[in-house]
């Protein structure tokens, strides 16, 4: 049996975290004495790691079921709230469930009952009316980002979850806006609510940048080398457009990925880890990349095409200038564009001058090893480092999955490293490694 660990001191260590925030200090013991909980906070502030804590801290080492159900509105934020809990170490069994990962593997997850329980809840449901898991001891339930659920068309689905849950004693619900329409069904009686929406000071600059052709590309070019090797979002609001664009931004060597609701979830996982490592400099995406995905600070985002609704604006614009960082939000429009009235008192940025631009300095590697065949991220170092003779400045950032490993290495040495590495053996097994 794993070590158990509950104490929030040995946790917040393995997470190379210093101290708790604000909101961190006064969410934790509210959650922990409150039968219902409101969480208000915008994104970025660590309300996972809020909910987190006191969760893990009430789980019964004993208990061989699901203790706590986590239901979030995307695969996205289901992957990074998994990811978290792996992160935590505190020995309790994690998964997560979500549309389009395949069925055959949550099944064989759920045949060994994790006492955290993540996941859509179109695909939680499909496992509750297939008894794949017992509700009865499920005692906790997080509704994370539950606004975000709703438009999503989920309601139905987070219904039906919730009449089978005839244990729950703690809800916690969280959500990165105002006003937030809590429905009856959720079962909140006399909740205590948390807001640090209130208490936001935005560091947000939103300027728009005019170009004078209907034809938006070139000034989208001269805009992200202005902008330089800044990691940023390029927003638009339909597929085509995307692919539009990645075809110029490939075609004048601006590394890119793209992130969308028609690719294919490995696809779009892939997209994140490189944009994670520095593979990728930017992302043209859709707006499902506007909330509820696990990407770092950006410096920027830039509204490519106009969203159609002030909250569309907002939610992309939360991509940047999270917590107390500093971001712009460029919005580039044709100079007889029509804008919104919500766009219309934007500041307009005159001139552009090239930035400095430097060279993709990073390549992603996928090896076919990962978590269940006892691989470590020291592992994977140690082979970088003995066998393909890299030193510590040469390896980039190692993402381990269940069932593989993604790692960011200079792309001047990506090829030879593929020759040096590839069929080698990592703890007992032959493992493939290539570019992706």
């Amino acid at each position: 049996m794993a070590n158990i660990i509950k104490e929030q001191q040995a946790i917040l260590e393995k997470l190379k975290i210093h101290e708790l925030n604000k909101m961190q200090k006064e969410a934790i013991p509210i959650i922990e004495t409150n039968e219902n909980t409101i969480l208000l906070s915008p994104t970025g502030t660590g309300k996972t790691l809020a909910f987190l804590l006191p969760i893990i801290k009430a789980l019964d080492a004993d208990c061989k079921e699901v203790q706590a159900l986590i239901l979030v509105p995307s695969r996205e934020l289901a992957i990074q709230i998994e990811q978290v809990v792996r992160e935590m170490g505190s020995g309790f069994k994690v998964n997560a469930v979500y549309g389009g990962r395949a069925v055959s593997k949550d099944k064989i997850d759920l045949k060994h009952k994790p006492a955290i329980l993540i996941g859509t809840p179109g695909r939680i449901n499909d496992h509750v009316r297939s008894n794949r898991f017992s509700t009865y001891y499920i005692d906790t339930l997080v509704l994370d980002e539950f606004d975000k659920s709703l438009e999503t068309g989920f309601e139905s689905e987070m219904k039906a979850i919730i009449k089978e849950l005839p244990s729950v004693r703690k809800r916690i619900l969280t959500s990165a806006t105002q006003g937030v329409d809590i429905q009856p069904f959720v079962a909140f009686k006399n909740p205590k609510t948390i807001n640090y929406l209130k208490d936001v000071v935005s560091k947000l600059v939103v300027k728009r940048v005019e170009s004078s052709s209907k034809n938006k590309l070139p000034k989208l070019l001269e805009l992200l080398l202005h902008l330089g090797n800044q990691p940023g979002i390029i927003f638009c609001n339909l597929k085509d457009s995307i692919q539009e664009v990645s075809n110029y931004l490939e075609k004048h060597q601006i590394s890119h990925g793209c992130f969308n609701g028609g690719m294919e979830q490995k696809d779009r996982e892939r997209t994140l880890i490189k944009f994670r490592n520095g593979t990728y400099q930017v992302i043209v995406a859709t707006d499902l990349a506007a909330r509820g995905i696990d990407i770092p600070e950006l410096k920027f985002i830039i509204h490519y095409e106009l969203p159609r609704m002030k909250e569309e604006f907002t939610h992309r614009n939360g991509r940047t200038a999270r917590v107390n960082a500093k971001g712009t939000a460029y919005v580039l429009a044709w100079e007889k564009e029509y804008l919104p009235d919500f766009m219309k008192d934007v500041e307009v940025q005159k001139t552009l001058k090239e930035g400095v631009k430097k060279a993709q300095y990073w390549q992603t590697l996928f090896i076919s090893g990962g978590r269940k065949d006892k691989i470590s991220k020291g592992d994977i170092a140690g082979l970088f480092f003995k066998q393909g003779n890299l030193n510590k400045d040469q390896l980039g950032v190692i993402e381990l999955k269940q069932d593989c490993t993604f790692v960011a290495v200079p792309v001047t040495l990506a090829a030879q490293l593929v020759s040096e590495l590839n069929n080698t053996r990592l703890k007992k097994k032959k493992v493939r490694v290539s570019v992706i």
